[in-house]
């Protein structure tokens, strides 16, 4: 039944396993096989779980330093285009994925009575918010819907404010109660805001992959998001992208500071020094900043 839910590319891949599969979820065995690069430790369902101390160094990452997993062929993990809430505050969690779909009565129907064979008594926004844990970014496929799109309004979204104690929530859909929402301290990506509220459609599905704009997206990747837009990186190329800004980062603190002498046009500096002795300079101010980051 699970491959009813998931679209017929997912269905495909999933046909061995259908007969085992949860309605509405990957299996903890499902999750861990479409997620088998992650490196780090998992949930109990199965979902990639990013050390906290890795969540906290991404903090510091730019768009532009992303940028360079699509060397790596993965080139749809990056969707622009959204309001946001607060365009000062760094988004950056974990992906708790979950896709909704256009209400249809013979779906509703069979989704409903599944879903309280296992026990969930109303399926709605609800079942999956109470699902989420500190950390977790809510990434919510709502197929761009405005009216009746919209995933929560002002109390639903403090409680997931507190539940994943100010992670974030990126919404391919829509929020109400925008003026009660804006003075609460978490991060939000959304396409649109409307006074109405959530209708026609039907949950379809959690910790799934799910579309968001034209990226792909796999519960337990990275969500990053600041004023430009919203990436999504998979745990496995994480740390190298965090190496990598870390080298960014000390190679800008050098520049400035070498600009700040005033002895230096920018061409003799930036992009590398010119100079073999500068050059020698910026490797052991290079090394030495190194070793005191990463001792932290």
């Amino acid at each position: 039944m699970t491959a009813l839910f998931l679209g017929a590319g997912v269905t495909a891949m999933l046909a061995p396993a259908s007969a085992r599969a949860q309605v509405f979820a990957f299996t903890k065995e499902e999750l861990t096989e479409f997620t088998a690069k992650n490196p780090f430790d998992r949930f109990p369902d199965g979902r990639p779980k990013i050390p906290d101390a890795l969540i906290e160094r991404a903090r510091g990452l730019s768009m532009e330093e992303i940028l360079g997993i699509e060397r790596q062929e993965y080139r749809n993990q990056y969707t622009d285009g959204w309001q946001v809430l607060h365009p000062g505050k760094k988004l950056v969690g974990r992906a708790f994925t979950v896709q909704f779909m256009p209400s249809r009565p013979d779906l509703d129907s069979v989704a409903q009575a599944k879903a309280k064979a296992r026990g969930i008594d109303r399926l709605g926004n609800q079942a999956v918010i109470d699902m989420l844990q500190p950390g977790d970014v809510i990434v919510v496929d709502m197929f761009g819907k405005k009216e009746q799109g919209t995933l929560v309004g002002d109390n639903l979204f403090y409680y997931i404010m507190k539940a994943t104690k100010g992670a974030g929530m990126v919404v391919d859909g829509a929020v109400r109660d925008l003026e009660g929402i804006s003075n609460m301290d978490m991060p939000a990506y959304f396409r649109h805001a409307h006074p109405s509220a959530i209708g026609n459609m039907v949950l379809a599905g959690w910790n799934i992959p799910v579309r968001i704009g034209a990226t792909t997206v796999l519960p337990g990747d990275l969500v990053v998001g600041d004023r430009e837009g919203v990436y999504f990186i998979p745990p496995a190329l994480l740390e190298g992208i965090l190496n990598r800004a870390d080298e960014t980062h000390i190679h800008d603190e050098w520049t400035r500071m070498k600009f700040d002498e005033g002895k230096y046009k920018s061409s003799e500096i930036y992009g590398s020094p010119r100079d073999p002795e500068l050059k020698k300079q910026y490797q052991e101010y290079l090394k030495k900043r190194l070793a005191e980051i990463r001792k932290k």
